[in-house]
This record gives C-alpha cells, structure tokens and sequence, in this order.
C-alpha cells in the first residue's frame, strides 16, 4: 500500500472529529482531568475543567462590562433628556416675546454647560427690528444660513457668526444651527442661526452626531417662529442677485463665509 495515499491527520481534523463525537468525552472522561493546558491567568498548569471555566469567567467580565457601559449611557441619556426638558420649558414660561432670545441663549449656556451661545434672527416683525438678535447680518450671513441643511459642527471657521459671540478668538470649536419655520423642508430659507462656541476643540466635531443638536435647532425654531414676519422665510428664499463680473473683478474668490468642511 502506498503510504501517500492517506494523508496526514492534522489538529484541524481532530476538532472536526471532537465536534462530531461528543460522546467521545463521555467515553473517556478520565481524560477531562488528565490533559493540563496552561491557565491564561499566570505559569501554571489546569486541567480542561479548570481552563473551560477560566473561559467562562472571562466571558462574563466582558458582558459585565458592557452592560456598565450600556449603564452609563442610558444615565447620561437621561440627564441630557432631562436638561432638554428644562431648556424647552423655560421657553415656555418666558411670556415676553422680547426677553425670549435672552432666555434662550442663557438657559441654554446654563443647562448644557456652552460657554458662548450667540443667537442672530432676521424678517422680523417691526416691533423687533431694532434689538440686538435682530441686527447685524448681512445677505450673505443669511445666505449662509439657508444654506446650512443640518447643523454644522468643527473647527473655528472663519464664518460671520463668530462676530457674534462675545469672545470670538475663544472659539476653538463650534455648532451652528439654522432655524426654520416648524415643518419646513431642510432646503427652506433659514429665518435665524444659532450659533454655540467652546474653547475646547474636542467639544464639537465634524464627526459627531447631529441629531440632538437638531432638536435643539427645531425647539428654537418654533419658539422664535412668532417674532419673524409671515413673508419673512419667502423673502429670504429669493435667489441672490449675481454681480457682473466687470463689476466685480474678484467675485470669482470663495466666499470667507463658506466653511470649507461644512
């Protein structure tokens, strides 16, 4: 018989046979306490039993620490509910449509812990025309605005809402949400940006979710949605006239408005 005609039997094929043969331990279980494997723990020796429940052990410490992890997350989701739930509910005891932009921006430097929140609101109603939220933004910032379709979130970008905050050059990271009309499209003209700073650079990210900063952005929306004149979100729709090129030899440069990742 040619020995090349069986081929060698490898560890592979001792697992499969093992897997199949369950009762192959129950036929030599003296072999349960006779092989000695060594313990992931340190130097020394255990037998099967002892090393299969090393195993376990592990596994249990590693479901132990995500079920802390899913802990602690669900107690910082709720103290984050929780902050939301106060912010939106100051708006709502603010009575003075005059005070509510104050109120916003403070209750919300407040609950979230923000070092510099600046808020900017145009179209507004005549009576309001002339405070401070409603002042001081060009077409071009309102452009911006309107361009923006969900918040933007980085670095300090050289955008005109920097202007507005009290420090500008300690803005290290920023969020800017545009607000809308309750139930507009995301591609609506923006009537207002808000705008929150922190020195940290860490603190807002172009890689962090949106999706509560876009709660935030809807509940000031409707919050601030009284003070802006009906026409108001129309009239900012209207396309931007372009300028002739003759009169304007260097409108071909970007805009410093545009951030360049948002």
């Amino acid at each position: 018989m040619n020995p090349n005609e069986f081929a060698p039997i490898t560890e592979r094929d001792i697992a499969e046979y093992l897997i199949q043969n369950p009762g192959f331990f129950e036929r030599n279980a003296e072999l349960l306490t006779a092989v000695q494997l060594g313990s992931a723990h340190g130097q020394r020796v255990v037998n099967l039993h002892e090393r299969q429940a090393e195993m376990l052990r592990d596994k249990i410490k590693v479901l132990e620490h995500r079920l802390v992890d899913m802990i602690r997350h669900g107690s910082s989701n709720s103290l984050t509910t929780n902050r939301l739930l106060k912010w939106a509910t100051g708006l709502y005891l603010q009575h003075d449509p005059l005070a509510l932009p104050a109120t916003l921006c403070r209750n919300l430097q407040e609950q979230f812990q923000v070092p510099q929140v600046a808020l900017r609101v145009w179209g507004v109603t005549p009576e309001y025309a002339s405070q401070g939220f409603a002042c001081g933004v060009s077409e071009e910032g309102q452009a911006f605005a309107s361009s923006l379709q969900s918040p933007y979130c980085g670095m300090h970008v050289g955008v005109e809402a920097v202007k507005w905050l009290d420090e500008p050059t300690q803005a290290a990271s920023l969020a800017l949400l545009p607000l809308r009309t309750p139930g507009s499209a995301v591609t609506s003209a923006a009537f207002g940006l808000l705008v929150l700073a922190s020195p940290d650079s860490q603190r807002f990210t172009d890689d962090m979710a949106t999706d509560f900063l876009q709660r935030i952005a809807d509940i000031a929306s409707a919050a601030l949605s009284p003070l802006v004149l009906p026409r108001a979100v129309a009239a900012t729709a209207a396309p931007v006239a372009e300028v002739p090129a003759e009169a304007a030899p260097d409108s071909a440069a970007p805009s410093s408005d545009t951030p360049a990742d948002a």
